[in-house]
């Protein structure tokens, strides 16, 4: 770990990386008790080398302490708000006043320099009702080439993040069994849902599709049992 962190919350990234994001570098948890924010993100890449695996990214300019949170949107940033470490919402005379502004954090698989290989999901319609072993086509587009054995389909759970602790946070890598080409830009690819409410509970779930480590926007759907 590149940087100290106390309060810090960790959000799981459609690419399989986890976003490391407020906190402070000392002190400790609960109301006033932090100090020297850390305002730089972390994200660690846990397929990458050892020694490797965590980049640092560029600082905010607000600070995130006690009750501070995060959260993945469908578009793949991450919103970030909060930071109140008093008993009562305190804006003047104080070293960290109550923060009601918010924030968009963009990982790197956001830059426009991916948008020839970023795919495009065209079907199934946004929340969409899904169940569990349903083999569903995902049909999606993309400008550029597509290498086929780099294309997946994963399910991300939307946590409810405080105190430190992403409640329900997973992310499921969907079974691929066929991809197919259907003309020029538009692909499909067969995902078969999980098995059980032991791997993925019932609920909403963003359904993103990866190619070569690049997110579509995601869409939601709705896993039930038949």
């Amino acid at each position: 770990m590149p940087l100290r962190r106390v309060m810090g919350d960790m959000i799981l990234l459609p690419d399989g990386s986890v976003l490391i994001i407020n906190g402070a570098a000392s002190g400790s948890a609960g109301w006033e008790q932090g100090r020297n924010p850390v305002l730089s993100p972390v994200i660690y890449r846990p397929n990458n080398p050892i020694g490797s695996r965590f980049e640092v990214q560029n600082p905010t300019t607000i600070p995130r302490m006690y009750h501070s949170t995060a959260g993945l949107v469908r578009d793949g940033r991450v919103l970030v708000a909060g930071s109140n470490p008093h008993v009562y919402y305190k804006f003047t005379g104080v070293l960290f006043p109550t923060e009601l502004r918010l924030e968009a954090f963009s990982p790197d698989y956001l830059n426009a320099q991916f948008d020839n290989i970023r795919p495009t999901i065209v079907a199934p319609v946004n929340q969409v009702i899904l169940y569990y072993s349903q083999n569903q086509n995902v049909r999606f587009s993309c400008t550029g080439a597509v290498i086929q054995n780099q294309v997946e389909v994963v399910l991300v759970a939307p946590p409810f993040v405080t105190h430190s602790f992403s409640q329900n946070q997973r992310l499921l890598v969907l079974g691929n069994n066929k991809m197919t080409v259907l003309s020029n830009n538009l692909y499909n690819v067969e995902a078969t849902m999980p098995p059980s409410r032991i791997l993925a509970p019932s609920g909403f779930y963003l359904m993103y599709v990866i190619h070569q480590g690049i997110p579509s926007q995601g869409i939601w759907i709705n896993l039930k049992q038949r």
